[in-house]
């Protein structure tokens, strides 16, 4: 009976409270889901049920404060109010004792309250898109917390004793003004994914190093000028995301990394890469496009396992033979760069579907080219071709070609000529001779234009 009357009275605001039955004869509210209501402050209905009541739904609405009640629902495991117009966390909820799952989420909350630390059941705490300028103390007694996310905060530095949350196995904290990590973060052993994306540190927290079961870090967007070597010592890393910093060299240790799978170094300023690199064997992603590289190393030919590979906007002019032992690629862009020409290996690239080479200085393309049949995306444009071999006849797959700046249509007409000086069959189409960009001072024959 009690499940209809609530029924009935929701339905006037267009809402079902989803509910939980336990055995017996008696039927128990334990879930309130009031979400996306337009609601301005809690319901008082809520109360009613609070020797029972063990989830509460309270997200996108327009609650400013939580009343005194709320905080008699002492059986409460999850409490779930992002999205709302909250400015605090009042002392009140130390009375939660039971409480598991707490998401206060996209609000106006400047600080957590001290006595927090009596919520000591805590596992998951969201608190990301908050003014909250400094955790307190009370809050580094919450033992059994497992996940924390306090993302686009105002946070300049964490506790000192903040490494005796060891249980911790999530923690986010992009966009932040944080500058250093406290020593005591090496205690956080089962940590096993770490968010320092968009801070402020100018150098990587040595104490990271200690942190052996580590799998996933962002370091991304920060002011990072180097890597050091000692982060090879974080041998579970599965993913490292280091775009948008400084970083001008890579220390040979890196090949530590022996688990890494996903590397992200795009947006820096480095001028090579250390052969060691052809060490990280379990490879699939590696990301160094905006950078300085004059050339890659040869070990990246080591990388069997890689499936993306992008180098664009640097400053190649070649690339390696090696480039052909990628037998799993997938994805290959190299887009503005120097290149005048690509090796014959790139032929054996067989499962690549996508590749890019805009803005180079290629004049042609090899034969083995016509090799690589999976291609289903190839872009040339803003090169120097004059015309393309014979061999791509056999791309039947490709779906889209780009041979210029503004073609409107994706894949352009092929018609077969024969080369005025060597009389070997090629490809040609209207698009062609490309001219060469214009910054530069080489000129160019319109006579010897193939197309009819």
């Amino acid at each position: 009976v009690q499940c209809l009357e609530m029924t009935t009275k929701r339905k006037l605001i267009g809402r079902l409270v989803p509910c939980r039955c336990f055995r017996g004869e008696e039927e128990v509210i334990s879930v309130l889901d009031y979400s996306h209501c337009s609601l301005q402050q809690v319901p008082k209905e809520i109360f009613s049920f609070e020797r029972t009541l063990e989830e509460l739904y309270l997200d996108a609405n327009q609650i400013e404060e939580l009343p005194k009640q709320l905080f008699n629902c002492q059986a409460l495991k999850k409490l779930s109010m992002p999205d709302n117009d909250l400015s605090n966390l009042p002392p009140s909820i130390a009375s939660l004792v039971n409480l598991k799952e707490l998401d206060i989420s996209k609000n106006g909350i400047q600080e957590f309250p001290d006595n927090i630390k009596c919520c000591k059941g805590l596992s998951v705490v969201e608190a990301s898109v908050n003014p909250i300028a400094k955790l307190p103390e009370g809050f580094t007694q919450l033992l059994n917390l497992t996940q924390l996310f306090l993302n686009d905060a105002f946070l300049e530095y964490l506790p000192a004793n903040f490494g005796r949350l060891s249980k911790l196995r999530i923690l986010e904290l992009r966009e932040n003004h944080l500058k250093t990590m406290p020593k005591s973060i090496h205690r956080l052993s089962q940590l096993e994914r770490l968010d320092l994306g968009s801070n402020e540190f100018s150098e990587m927290p040595e104490v990271l190093e200690q942190i052996h079961n580590l799998k996933e870090l962002w370091m991304d967007n920060n002011s990072l000028q180097s890597i050091p070597g000692s982060l090879g010592k974080l041998r579970q890393l599965r993913y490292l995301d280091l775009a948008k910093n400084r970083i001008e060299t890579l220390d040979t240790d890196i090949s530590g990394c022996e688990n890494l799978e996903d590397l992200l170094l795009s947006s820096n300023m480095l001028q090579h890469l250390p052969d060691s690199i052809g060490m990280l064997k379990k490879m699939t992603t590696l990301k160094v496009d905006d950078n300085q590289l004059t050339s890659l190393p040869n070990t990246i030919g080591s990388l069997s396992l890689l499936e993306e590979l992008d180098v664009s906007c640097n400053e190649l002019e070649s690339l390696p033979s090696s480039i052909g032992y990628l037998h799993n690629l997938r994805t290959f862009a190299a887009d503005e760069n120097f290149l005048t020409e690509l090796p014959r290996e790139i032929g054996n690239c067989r499962n690549v579907t996508v590749m890019s080479l805009r803005s180079n200085k290629l004049e042609f393309l090899p034969d083995e080219i016509g090799q690589m049949t999976k291609l289903r995306v190839l872009n040339l444009s803003d090169n120097r071709l004059r015309n393309l071999p014979f061999t791509f006849t056999k791309l039947k797959d490709l779906a889209a070609l780009w041979l210029s700046d503004n073609q409107s249509k994706a894949l352009i007409p092929l018609q077969t000529e024969a080369h005025p000086e060597t009389k070997q069959r090629v490809l040609t189409n209207y698009m062609f001779p490309q001219q060469p960009r214009h910054d530069e001072g080489t000129s160019w024959d319109p006579s010897k234009s193939m197309h009819r």
